[in-house]
């Protein structure tokens, strides 16, 4: 005798099969810079960002951003963004060039670990960044939209930038924001 299954038998096994099978891993690496430079002593002096910590895209460190120095430039991207997609390697550019007199600070928002790695990777996107999955800090500096920028300057004082930014207006704003003076 020949015995029929019924959908309402085999589906539930059939989903408890993809459950427990073993996932394979094609994640592209983090080309990222680690964050251990960030994740140093607090600050000297209070800064006004959000106090929120966040995981380093490279590693198990985290972020405590009221402990980051300023100056420094923190943008916020993801890989699905459009204007991200356009900004994203001037925010490179400004990493690249001002060297230690700017922290340069990604945080991949919103977006999935695997989609922000290649992104970064085809963008050749190093600096280091942090992953906010959650967008706990877009939400916090009152972000509706991405990309934005967050100026933190020497005293601690920040200014949040809600506009796609192009290298001239970056090169403006760095100057204004932070009093550092860079060219790209």
């Amino acid at each position: 005798m020949r015995r029929l299954f019924s959908v309402t038998t085999v589906l539930p096994l059939l989903l408890l099969g993809a459950c427990t099978a073993e996932a394979k891993s094609t994640d592209t690496p983090a080309p990222f810079a680690a964050c251990t430079a960030l994740t140093g002593s607090a600050a000297a002096t209070p800064n006004a960002l959000p106090d929120l910590e966040l995981p380093c895209f490279t590693g198990k460190e985290r972020v405590t951003l009221r402990s980051l120095r300023g100056p420094a430039v923190i943008n916020l991207w993801a890989s699905w963004c459009e204007p991200c997609r356009r900004e994203l390697p001037v925010m490179q550019q400004l990493a690249d060039t001002a060297g230690d007199r700017l922290t340069v600070l990604g945080v991949d928002t919103g977006d999935g670990r695997e989609a922000g790695a290649s992104f970064a990777a085809d963008k050749g996107v190093t600096m280091p960044t942090l992953f906010d999955e959650d967008k706990k800090l877009v939400n916090a500096v009152g972000g509706i939209n991405l990309p934005v920028t967050v100026f933190l300057d020497a005293a601690g004082k920040t200014y949040v930038n809600l506009l796609p930014l192009d290298a001239a207006k970056l090169v403006a704003m760095v100057k204004e924001h932070t009093g550092v003076a860079v060219t790209l």
